[in-house]
């Protein structure tokens, strides 16, 4: 067997940069060239009413039965509308939502997946995203919701400004959605310095604002209040005028202080003449009492000296006396018998009565010992309950506190296993789009690489048919092409016909770095085997060696490499060997061809 070279170019390195060319181009049109397009302006939606927040895809394309998502990442869960494989998935959705949204069915063939928000609500406002899967685009919008009953400023007067002089104006406004600003400006439009804003938020959600200002006297004495929220572009206002008499009569100093002196001076009159009047009727009550006491005192004394002159004398002298003093003027006897009787009379009623209160007085008495009792032990009573319901009351707040860290510990391990559910989730659907990507990919690289075998085997063929034609009168030879770039200084010197090596050379002086290069080996037209240079530098004017790995040799040098996992390809009769570079170009190329002739 002999070997000869030759300097022809193998035809299928064209075909090969050709190939790899396609698949360059179709790579970069399948990674880029489409956008979803959402809306670079806030949407403005009314309160009750319904709105469409606007996204589609550009280019257009049908994405009927591609997997779409519309997504609110404050919110948990996030979905607010998710189609897949043509359904809604109802159970995925934020429960905000049910019912309230949907997408035009007709347009996704045109690449439109612009979500319809029904009965908008004050809770529906935030950004929004929407996504697909599949095509890894993302789009946002903003969404604004406005309250369709918003009350107009009023405004009133709040009082005088006592350092200053000047008057105090105070503002409000209600229903509000989002949180508006107030502004107070003068009659030519200035801004007039005002108090912070008071801004209370109410079940509903709705705000309440409210401000002062202080004003003095101006050119025109008009002032106006605004209310104004600029993302929905709404605005109210108000305006009040102040006439000039009001400001003259606040601008007198004299006039608080006049005012102030009668008030004070009224207050202390009422208050003495009140003080004269309690002093006058105490004194007079103590009067009465004082002579209520000395007729009873002198009442008392009369009858014990009657009883005592009664003692003194016999009873005969009495009744003697009686008679003659009655004989002698019996109208003065008579008179003075019913003068005695009288005291007496009323002695013994108010001795009666005396003993009746003492009685009252005894047994109030009592009473008032047996409710003090009785307080006493309620008192104690209630204390006890008070201890009692204190120790409840702190063992209660002892549970409370331990179920509370109960709740929260709970709480927090269900987040952070909604948080990992949520992130496998995520991950998952990552995985799914990326082996769907991946699939696509595929096809559609065998797609090109089957059309690109088909090409490479037409032009093989026709290398056959000219190959055909050279001269069969040769006995047995061995024909070895080798084509080499220009600008290139590595060349294939040596390829074993039995498969085992191929031999490089640098033929350059300076030294050559063939890290990421590859070597292509067909053998009798069938699929290339490559092999790929992790790092290497060839030393100017040295060799290396590539060795199959089942060659078993005892002549390799320290610079040779071992094909790993790759056997001997075999002889064969035509075997080409192509070098490309880190590139993709091509260096060099060498073709073996063993014919035997007759």
């Amino acid at each position: 067997m002999m070997f000869v070279h030759t300097d022809t170019k193998s035809p299928t390195s064209p075909l090969r940069a050709l190939s790899v060319l396609v698949f360059l181009l179709l790579l970069i049109h399948l990674c880029t060239g489409q956008s979803l397009i959402g809306s670079s302006q806030p949407i403005v939606a009314t309160h009750g009413d319904n709105v469409t927040l606007p996204c589609r895809l550009d280019p257009a394309e049908d994405v009927t039965d591609l997997t779409v998502e519309w997504t609110r990442p404050d919110l948990d869960p996030r979905f607010v509308h998710v189609r897949r494989s043509g359904q809604e998935l109802v159970s995925k959705k934020h429960p905000w939502f049910r019912e309230r949204t949907s997408l035009f069915i007709n347009e996704l063939k045109h690449g439109n997946i612009s979500l319809k928000l029904s009965r908008v609500k004050l809770s529906d406002q935030g950004t929004y995203r929407c996504f697909i899967p599949g095509k890894e685009k993302l789009s946002s919008v903003q969404l604004f919701v406005a309250s369709d009953a918003v009350s107009s400023p009023v405004i009133t007067l709040a009082g005088v400004d006592k350092t200053t002089g000047g008057v105090v104006l105070h503002c409000s406004s209600s229903r509000w959605h989002p949180e508006p600003e107030v502004l107070w400006l003068d009659g030519e439009g200035n801004l007039l310095s005002a108090g912070p804003t008071e801004t209370v938020r109410g079940p509903d959600d709705l705000y309440t604002v409210s401000s002062r200002v202080t004003v003095e006297k101006r050119h025109s004495n008009s002032f106006t209040c605004r209310v104004q929220q600029n993302n929905i572009n709404q605005t109210t206002e108000a305006e009040i005028h102040i006439q000039d008499d009001f400001f003259i009569f606040l601008s007198s100093s004299n006039v608080p202080i006049i005012i102030g002196w009668a008030v004070s001076l009224a207050v202390c009159i009422i208050v003495i003449l009140s003080l004269v009047f309690l002093f006058l009727k105490r004194r007079q009550n103590k009067t009465i009492t004082k002579r209520s006491r000395s007729e009873e005192t002198e009442e008392g004394e009369k009858k014990k000296s009657s009883k005592r002159n009664k003692n003194k004398g016999p009873v005969v002298d009495d009744l003697e006396t009686k008679r003659t003093t009655s004989q002698q003027n019996p109208l003065l006897s008579l008179d003075g018998v019913q003068r005695k009787e009288e005291p007496e009379e009323e002695v013994e009623r108010l001795r009666k009565q005396l003993e009746n209160k003492e009685t009252e007085f005894k047994e109030k008495q009592t009473e008032l010992h047996k409710l003090r009792t009785e307080n006493q032990r309620l008192k104690t009573d209630l204390q006890n309950l008070e201890n009692k319901l204190q120790r409840k009351q702190t063992d209660a707040e002892r549970e409370e506190k331990r179920l509370k860290d109960q709740l929260e510990s709970k709480t927090k391990k269900v987040k952070d296993r909604g948080a990992e559910i949520q992130q496998l989730q995520d991950q998952n659907r990552d995985l799914q789009r990326l082996n769907q990507d991946l699939e696509n990919k595929n096809k559609q690289l065998e797609r090109n690489q089957t059309a690109a075998e088909r090409e490479e085997e037409r032009l093989k063929s026709q290398t056959k048919q000219s190959a055909g034609r050279v001269s069969e009168s040769q006995s047995s030879q061995v024909k070895s092409s080798s084509s080499v770039s220009q600008s290139s200084t590595i060349i294939v010197d040596e390829i074993d016909p039995e498969g085992k090596y191929i031999h490089l050379r640098n033929l350059s002086s300076e030294d050559q770095p063939l890290g990421g290069w590859s070597i292509y080996v067909e053998v009798d037209n069938r699929k290339p085997i490559i092999y790929t240079f992790d790092y290497l530098r060839l030393r100017a004017g040295q060799t290396v060696t590539i060795w199959a790995s089942d060659s078993h040799t005892r002549n390799r040098s320290s610079t040779d490499l071992v094909w790993s996992g790759q056997k001997s390809w075999g002889p064969g009769n035509q075997t080409v060997v192509t070098v490309f570079s880190s590139s993709g170009q091509e260096v060099t190329t060498k073709t073996f061809t063993a014919k035997h002739g007759s």
